[in-house]
């Protein structure tokens, strides 16, 4: 039996009632005295992606790594470069590219070199499907520019030949000692397998509904493969998995399975989300979810671009999932009601559109001068109502005036009012007090809070 694994019976007879299993409780029960947040980590072997003296590192309690692919044709070395370089800009962690053919195969080193002389580490993932065996034998050099390998078991043959190919791609990725995402994904799914699983179900006394033999047949595959990786040599240290599928629930449920039966690091991923704000709220709400409850080692949001949008939106997205639930800090949010009747006015949409464009463009610098001011919490609010409380609760805080109120704005700064803002120019006077706000708290003789001095028009 390969590490890290348990022996699995021919087929796992599934509940049909997910309260079979008892209620699930994620998080911090009611009532306790802790702050609410994701059940802890799933316990995982750490895998380290590295490129240089850069490594990414996945599982093993480390912080949830985000990634992304690009859309480009590998074999254009230009496009490819100009893509990795601003996925890895906008806070990829990982860069995945496809490798085809041996056209694409020849451009890795070449892409690998013009990124280097940038001066950008990203590692890059070869993203291998049907003939990924032949490509990395025939371009040594691919073999070596890439960081790590992602293999589907189900598309590497037919037969025998899915044994010998499989056993190819690991012994090169022994070779060149890169790590493996062992990637299944229910639309290229071994038709085999899944066949024996079926008759399997059958000649039981109560047959499992046709999904939940998928579901089952998506776990064996990965896992199944994972053992046959270890026992062809590869440590069991140098393999992730992820099982995609693009339902919401599928997915749910094969990761909970995954977590269970195995210590692998696990990749999130809804394959085929799709455009705009399905894509968005579809994997928002299954990554959400498995990463509430400890499950998950590193993320990627498939996200479809629109025509002409930027392909670094899925890295955007990734990294907000992660933020709101508490996992990790990226850059300043930007906390803003969203108006009513008492905000006919758009004075406050505008401010806050314009504050969390400003943090955004400002974070590159803000990173390596003001450690720690990812976490900076900012509110833009828009009347009376909620927004002095709102105000209170940010780091610092905007109460702008609501239609019919007095036309003055406080200003909460670490709780406490600080100046009241008036006339034309409260929002260029707003960021000017974040501007102090963050050299004061995050600068190097900062002290944790601050008190920003009043500025003109202020009282």
């Amino acid at each position: 039996m390969a590490v890290g694994t348990e022996k699995m019976s021919p087929l796992v007879q599934l509940p049909r009632d997910p309260a079979a299993t008892g209620t699930r409780v994620v998080g911090n029960p009611q009532g306790s005295d802790e702050e609410p947040g994701p059940s802890p980590r799933r316990a995982s072997r750490r895998l380290e992606v590295r490129w240089g003296s850069h490594c990414v590192s996945i599982g093993g309690a480390t912080p949830v790594a985000v990634q992304s692919m690009t859309n480009t044709d590998t074999a254009n070395v230009d496009a490819t470069v100009e893509q990795v370089a601003e996925l890895a800009a906008a806070g990829s962690e990982l860069v995945r590219i496809t490798v085809n053919s041996l056209e694409s195969a020849r451009a890795v080193a070449a892409i690998r070199e013009r990124l280097d002389a940038r001066g950008q580490t990203v590692p890059l993932i070869g993203d291998f499907h049907f003939n990924g065996h032949r490509l990395l034998a025939q371009s040594p050099e691919c073999a070596r520019a890439l960081s790590k390998y992602r293999i589907n078991p189900g598309n590497v043959g037919a037969g025998s030949r899915r044994d010998d190919n499989f056993a190819q791609l690991i012994e090169l990725a022994c070779r060149y000692e890169k790590p493996v995402r062992i990637g299944v994904n229910w639309g290229s799914l071994d038709q085999d397998l899944l066949a024996s699983l079926m008759d399997a179900n059958r000649q039981l006394a109560q047959p499992l509904a046709a999904g939940a033999v998928l579901r089952e047949a998506l776990v064996r595959s990965a896992i199944d493969s994972a053992n046959r990786a270890v026992d062809l040599g590869l440590p069991p240290e140098r393999i992730c998995l992820s099982a995609k599928v693009s339902g919401v629930q599928d997915l749910i449920a094969v990761y909970r399975e995954l977590a269970r039966r195995c210590d692998f690091p696990l990749h999130l991923g809804l394959t085929e989300a799709g455009m705009g704000s399905k894509g968005i709220v579809a994997s928002t709400a299954a990554l959400s979810v498995l990463l509430q409850e400890g499950i998950g080692d590193t993320i990627r949001v498939s996200l479809t671009p629109e025509p002409g949008g930027a392909r670094a939106r899925e890295v955007q997205i990734a990294q907000e999932i992660l933020q709101s639930l508490g996992l990790r800090a990226f850059t300043p949010m930007v906390a803003a009601c969203p108006g009513c009747g008492r905000t006919t006015s758009t004075v406050f949409q505008e401010l806050a559109a314009k504050i969390q464009r400003y943090l955004v463009a400002q974070m590159p610098q803000w990173r390596v001068a003001f450690p720690g001011v990812e976490t900076l919490k900012v509110a833009v609010m828009g009347c009376v109502v909620n927004g002095p409380g709102e105000s209170r609760h940010a780091d610092i805080g905007i109460s702008l005036p609501g239609t019919g109120e007095s036309p003055v704005a406080p200003v909460y700064i670490d709780g406490r009012h600080a100046v009241t803002l008036k006339g034309e120019r409260i929002a260029e006077q707003f960021q000017a007090l974040v501007d102090e706000y963050v050299c004061a708290r995050y600068g190097p003789t900062g002290s944790g809070a601050s008190r920003a001095p009043t500025p003109s028009g202020a009282r």
